[in-house]
């Protein structure tokens, strides 16, 4: 779908399943500026000093506004056993081409404080959590 973004470049013919020559067969769904959900989960989250934190594990994007308000990283465990997943504000990460992953600006012993959830639980049912979060990570800034 178009979207008239300024200096938006198409990179595949809409409507075109041309595959990305880079990878093992997945169609190309990105712009300069958009990039395809299955093509963020799984990204490096690293702190302000470039140390590894943990991977997108997916995002929460707001039903009435349609902007992703988390991204929810996964980390610390092995192999996936123990990991906890802790929503990061959107706006709190920034993508960094150097290392090829997203960078916050928090480190690993302030994220182990943060609002965080195990698998098979789901805080975004309880109103209190996102205002734990909230708490947190501070308001977002009114638009």
């Amino acid at each position: 779908m178009p979207t008239s973004l300024p200096n938006e470049q198409r990179l595949r013919s809409p409507g075109s399943m041309e595959l990305d020559p880079n990878s093992e067969g997945l169609a190309l769904d990105e712009t300069v500026r958009l990039i395809a959900s299955n093509k963020v989960e799984g990204t490096a989250v690293f702190d302000s000093h470039g140390e590894r934190l943990g991977s997108v594990y997916n995002f929460m994007v707001d039903k009435f506004t349609g902007q992703v308000a988390y991204a929810v990283m996964s980390f610390g465990g092995l192999l996936g056993i123990g990991e906890s997943y802790h929503p990061l504000p959107w706006r709190a990460l920034r993508y960094d081409t150097t290392l090829g992953g997203y960078v916050v600006d928090i480190d690993a012993d302030r994220l182990g404080q943060a609002p965080h959830y195990k698998e098979g639980e789901d805080p975004f049912a309880d109103p209190a959590y996102g205002q734990a979060l909230e708490d947190f990570y501070g308001k977002p800034a009114a638009e």
